[in-house]
């Protein structure tokens, strides 16, 4: 019975995974440049990234609102987990990208620290992305849907994953794959 259940929960994850890819993003498309409006926080020793800067590294970009409780219920969480599974590995890369397309008052540039801080990511780049005025160049770019968001580029530039979730084991058995390509 524990065997047939781990079966059908592997089946149902797969599907969803799949699901996930199939609406909206740019999967299998060589990924844009990472235009965002502005970078709001730069670790120390880590300067801004580019797709070409970073090529030959697995990015995994994180894209949220401030107020979505979908980004800090399941989002977050699993971008912390992968971002301490990887925090010594020189091939993965994580940006964190505020993608406002509504609530613009409330999803300000300042939010980052408060979002960092709860889910202690401050070791994380984190940009802001869209404003009343100005669409989200990044959702344009990689055609997201909304928040959470999650793009994961290969060393090759292109993009492997793109939707709404991403379960933390798939993700690391995503990125520990495609860290192994040249």
């Amino acid at each position: 019975m524990i065997n047939m259940t781990k079966t059908i929960t592997g089946i149902i994850c797969s599907l969803q995974f799949a699901s996930a890819q199939q609406k909206g993003g740019i999967l299998g498309k060589e990924a844009p440049e990472i235009k965002v409006d502005q970078w709001v926080h730069i670790p120390k020793g880590l300067k801004e990234p580019t797709t070409k800067s970073l090529k030959d590294k697995v990015i995994y970009m994180y894209c949220y609102q401030s107020w979505c409780p979908g980004c800090h219920s399941s989002g977050f969480p699993t971008l912390k987990e992968l971002s301490e599974k990887f925090k010594d590995s020189k091939d993965v890369e994580f940006i964190v990208v505020h993608t406002v397309f509504e609530g613009f008052s409330t999803n300000t540039p300042e939010k980052w620290k408060s979002v960092a801080t709860r889910h202690s990511l401050q070791n994380l780049r984190f940009a802001h992305s869209g404003s009343k005025d100005k669409k989200s160049q990044i959702m344009s770019d990689f055609k997201t849907r909304g928040t959470p968001w999650t793009v994961i580029i290969g060393k090759d530039g292109i993009v492997k994953f793109n939707g709404f979730h991403i379960p933390p084991d798939q993700a690391i058995k995503l990125i520990d794959q495609l860290k192994k390509e040249k």
